[in-house]
């Protein structure tokens, strides 16, 4: 989860035309979209996120302003359908607070069942009760729960730096078949609120700890692809995906094509951060970077959908 100021939040729906390419396309590969970051939130917390403020800080701290949006299920997929995306992965947010958790869990698992094929969510546990944490990862995962994130290791009171602690939870995912997504920020460059610590060496420390846990680190991982170009750290990233949720406010567009040229585009997932960037400004991001939903180029196709389709399970084309 990316916060940037007020003045820089966008309409929930994409500006302008429907993504580029979405009739006559030509020779495009690109026949489906999934956003692989999204979040949205129980109604009744998007009409009072105050009542909760007291529960959770950290909560507090990013959605203390009016201008933060907060969207709910039905906002999503309307934004879907208006540009022409097949589906989204549905993040909840770091919470603390048990039934908070379980709360926005059974809004997210519920979604899912409305709008089947549309929205496949991810949910989270207390990491401070780990018996808990696990109870309820199982239960979510028997209700349709594809994932565990977006963890938020600074607000959720992770320390990286020892990540064996997380050892009950993170292996009940990988038993589960969950993938786990991760926040992560940048070492360097301009501060924002939600950016944190979680850097670099300790997503390595994290991905280094669990090695059959399928992580998703999001914001393209802080930086870390870039470390792919040390031959140890790209090996060890055979179970690591990266996204690029809100990367507009981080990175020119190049950033998308280095890294994808340097950790392989299978390892990259279209993602956007929804409802923070709309729809419209993310593809002309990507357009400019060459990754254009009407391109023609061979990593196009696994990009946009063909890598989510594989961590989803899905089966289908890649």
């Amino acid at each position: 989860m990316f916060r940037p100021d007020p003045e820089e939040c966008y309409s929930l729906v994409a500006d302008g035309p429907r993504r580029p390419g979405n009739t006559g396309r030509g020779t495009a590969l690109v026949d489906e979209i999934i956003d692989f970051h999204v979040h949205i939130f129980p109604p009744e917390i998007a009409a009072r996120r105050e009542a909760v403020f007291d529960r959770d800080r950290y909560f507090a701290w990013l959605y203390g302003r009016r201008s933060a949006r907060l969207a709910a299920a039905e906002d999503l997929v309307a934004a879907l359908d208006g540009a022409g995306i097949r589906a989204a992965v549905a993040m909840n947010f770091g919470w603390s607070d048990p039934e908070l958790c379980r709360r926005t869990n059974d809004y997210l698992l519920d979604a899912a069942r409305r709008f089947p094929g549309r929205i496949y969510p991810c949910v989270m546990v207390p990491f401070g009760d780990p018996d808990l944490a696990v109870a309820e990862l199982e239960r979510a995962a028997r209700a349709g729960a594809v994932g565990l994130g977006e963890i938020m290791p600074d607000g959720q009171g992770i320390d990286l730096d020892y990540p064996e602690s997380l050892g009950p939870i993170l292996s009940t995912a990988a038993r589960l078949g969950l993938f786990v997504v991760v926040h992560a920020s940048e070492p360097v460059g301009h501060r924002y609120p939600g950016k944190g610590t979680v850097w670099p060496h300790r997503l390595e420390r994290l991905y280094g700890s669990f090695p059959d846990v399928r992580f998703v680190f999001a914001h393209l991982g802080g930086g870390l692809p870039f470390y792919g170009l040390m031959p140890e750290v790209k090996a060890a990233l055979r179970n690591v995906w990266f996204d690029t949720a809100a990367l507009p406010f981080l990175y020119e567009p190049e950033a998308v094509r280095i890294a994808a040229e340097i950790v392989g585009p299978e390892r990259l997932l279209f993602g956007t951060d929804f409802p923070l960037i709309n729809y419209g400004r993310m593809f002309n991001y990507l357009e400019r970077a060459g990754f254009s939903p009407a391109g023609e180029a061979p990593e196009l196709k696994p990009f946009f959908a063909g890598n989510a389709r594989r961590l989803l399970r899905l089966g289908g084309p890649g």
